[in-house]
């Protein structure tokens, strides 16, 4: 048999050339999503007044709504409605200021406080350690054990800041750029907040104007799905940020009363750091427990230990009460998809990611929901999950979803009604 060397060699050649030809390929894509990327932060990076003022504009748009139809009951419908919208978006935005000079004149000075007496409580309790750990070796006869290395370890906690002062010069330009980038982070949100208000007091020929171009680009039948999906998407993330934006502010407010009442230390700061954590689902409650624990450690032990069941109990009455009156179901998640969509997002955008998550994986999941049960309904299917379960291993009943007491009434946007024929 007659072996044709050339043709062997001409296919391993050939194969060669596509391994190289689709590795080039490879990094190529790879680079040009690298510089796509950088386009795409770019171009963020540069719309970031805009992104400030929509945010500002969604956030407080439930509270102008509140304010013009309170507005409109005051005065029986006889104020114009253009002055009424002007009237509403000034008293959202002093409500807004006032919280906040409420927060920067009472919370951060209080928080600044308790920073500053925990700074001068950390030497003695450094000493303490120290005088703790010489006496369990005297008393438990470890002389073996070098009360070096004792040393070594508080020496090292003890000399920290000496360490930080050193190396002070060199994080000069560090904080100078810091320093510039709080700087057009300021005025971004300022030029935001004027967006914002242009935003809010034309926001019908805002959505006018999206479903106008989407009209031209799309047929009815789509156009009408694309809002469907567009309602449910804003009602989803309002329900669920405005919804947990009150109960932590409600949790916060629960552990400075339960706080000052019993004279515990550092009463606003473990306030603030339970609030802002209980926004995450799930891991929010541990995330803040875990340093107001230690905090209160260095106070008083025995205080530490009280303030952790307090945390626990409160915990439990925000996770079956508090909760559930407040936001109810607004996503439509399972906890597994809950925490699947808290770690995904968490560790692709940090602690926002952590925060928007949830609401942004339900409207993923509301819309492959929507697909699937489509599809079926085109194949004759059945769209019920329970229809595939086999007889050997049924699924358990479901438990029955009760809405929510204090759930946020939203309006429809303009855009959400169909157009006339």
């Amino acid at each position: 048999m007659k072996i044709d060397f050339n043709r062997k060699y001409n296919t391993i050649a050939l194969y060669v050339l596509l391994v190289i030809a689709a590795g080039v390929c490879i990094i190529m894509a790879v680079v040009k999503i690298r510089t796509v990327g950088n386009i795409v932060l770019r171009v963020l990076s540069i719309l970031q007044p805009f992104i400030w003022g929509f945010a500002i504009a969604y956030i407080l748009n439930p509270m102008m709504g509140a304010m013009e139809r309170l507005l409109s009951k005051i005065s029986k419908d006889k104020l114009d409605r253009r002055i009424r919208r002007r009237i509403a978006v000034l008293l959202s935005y002093v409500l807004s200021l006032a919280i906040l000079v409420i927060f920067f004149r009472i919370v951060i000075p209080q928080i600044g406080l308790s920073l500053a007496a925990l700074a001068n409580q950390i030497p003695g309790w450094l000493q303490t350690l120290r005088d703790l750990a010489i006496e369990l070796i005297n008393k438990y006869n470890l002389e073996s054990l070098p009360t070096t290395t004792v040393d070594k370890i508080l020496a090292a906690a003890e000399n920290l800041m000496s360490n930080l002062t050193a190396k002070l010069p060199t994080m000069v330009p560090q904080l100078l750029q810091a320093t510039m980038n709080l700087t057009t982070g300021i005025l971004n949100v300022l030029v935001g907040v004027i967006i914002s208000v242009y935003i809010l007091l034309q926001k019908e020929l805002f959505f006018a104007h999206i479903k106008k171009l989407l009209s031209a680009i799309f047929s009815q039948n789509t156009l009408n799905e694309i809002l469907k999906v567009t309602h449910k998407s804003h009602a989803i993330f309002s329900g669920f940020i405005n919804g947990k934006l009150l109960d932590s502010l409600i949790i916060g407010l629960l552990c400075l009363l339960f706080m000052t009442l019993f004279h515990w230390p550092y009463a606003m700061l473990i306030s603030v750091i339970v609030g802002v954590t209980n926004i995450i689902p799930y891991f929010g409650p541990f995330f803040g427990a875990i340093p107001s624990i230690l905090i209160l450690l260095i106070a008083d032990p025995l205080t530490a230990l009280w303030f952790g069941i307090f945390i626990l109990l409160l915990q439990q009455l925000d996770g079956n009460v508090i909760g559930p009156k407040i936001l109810g179901d607004s996503t439509g998640l399972s906890p597994f998809w809950v925490i699947f969509a808290i770690t995904l997002f968490g560790s692709l955008m940090g602690v926002l990611g952590m925060f928007i998550g949830v609401p942004l994986f339900a409207v993923i999941y509301y819309l492959i929901t929507e697909l699937t049960e489509s599809r079926l309904k085109k194949r004759d299917l059945p769209p019920e999950t329970a229809a595939y379960a086999s007889e050997e291993h049924p699924l358990l009943p479901a438990k029955e979803k009760k809405p929510p007491k204090f759930s946020l009434k939203l309006k429809k946007p303009p855009f959400h009604h169909e157009r006339k024929q």
